[in-house]
């Protein structure tokens, strides 16, 4: 493992990141905070409770998993768009490096950052609400992994775009419903037999339930089964990298 090669991509990666911190922050920050007077007031004036977890409360996990899929996302695939758009991409191409090694830099310092920004959501959160983290280790566990895989996919979508209209596309008009209709703020035995079917057919619906069961012990669907499809989104990404870098498509062209 080129690892002088890794921390070299993985420390530009970062230093964006560092630069526009406040800014990075401030927008989640502020999000959390919007949703919190939104959903927690509005909604949670009716709904008092889930499952016996304040409706406040309840909502983190799918806010805090909400930020992680826009973030992993929109910092994987720029990260490898860029480099594209100007054309270094063919110095990364030309270095002693693996494609291993050229995902872990760049998915490695996207995920990092997202689970900076969750860390802070996290935080916020708690100036809201009370909560008390059933499973800590599986909560960082799921955090880690998701943002990993969400920033494998994110990579991808940079590889794939060919121009800065094609870069927001799957995340506006995929990524974001399917979150929004996997239960970040509702569960999904709330919904009637038929929408709860068309629920479980969601593959994020899978992340967001292990994430929450990690905090309240409460899940839509079998913790294992979450797991499974974290595994099996990791695989299926790192399978989609190996071709490409393989092929060269969308690299060479």
């Amino acid at each position: 493992m080129n690892w002088r090669g890794v921390r070299t991509i993985f420390e530009h990666e970062m230093a964006r990141f560092w630069r526009t911190l406040w800014e990075s922050l401030a927008s989640p920050v502020l999000s959390t905070v919007l949703y919190f007077v939104v959903f927690g007031a509005a909604i949670g004036g009716r709904i008092q409770s889930v499952e016996g977890v304040s409706y406040g409360a309840f909502i983190v996990p799918g806010l805090i998993m909400l930020t992680v899929v826009q973030q992993s996302v929109s910092n994987a695939s720029f990260g490898i768009f860029f480099p594209k758009f100007v054309g270094t991409i063919y110095e990364v191409l030309s270095a002693p490096l693996s494609f291993v090694e050229v995902v872990v830099g760049y998915v490695g310092a996207a995920a990092l950052k997202s689970v900076i920004i969750a860390g802070v959501i996290l935080f916020t959160s708690l100036f809201f609400v009370d909560i008390r983290i059933a499973h800590p280790v599986w909560m960082v566990a799921f955090l880690v992994l998701s943002a990993v895989a969400f920033s494998l996919l994110g990579f991808l979508i940079g590889i794939w775009s060919k121009d800065w209209q094609q870069l927001q596309i799957i995340p506006l008009m995929v990524l974001t419903p399917l979150v929004f209709l996997g239960g970040a703020f509702y569960s999904a035995d709330m919904l009637p037999p038929f929408w709860q079917g068309v629920a479980h057919l969601n593959p994020v619906l899978y992340l967001i339930s292990g994430f929450r069961w990690a905090f309240f012990g409460l899940a839509d669907v079998p913790v294992g089964l979450s797991i499974a499809a974290i595994a099996l989104f990791l695989a299926l990404g790192m399978g989609a990298v190996w071709y490409i870098f393989r092929t060269g498509w969308r690299l060479r062209a």
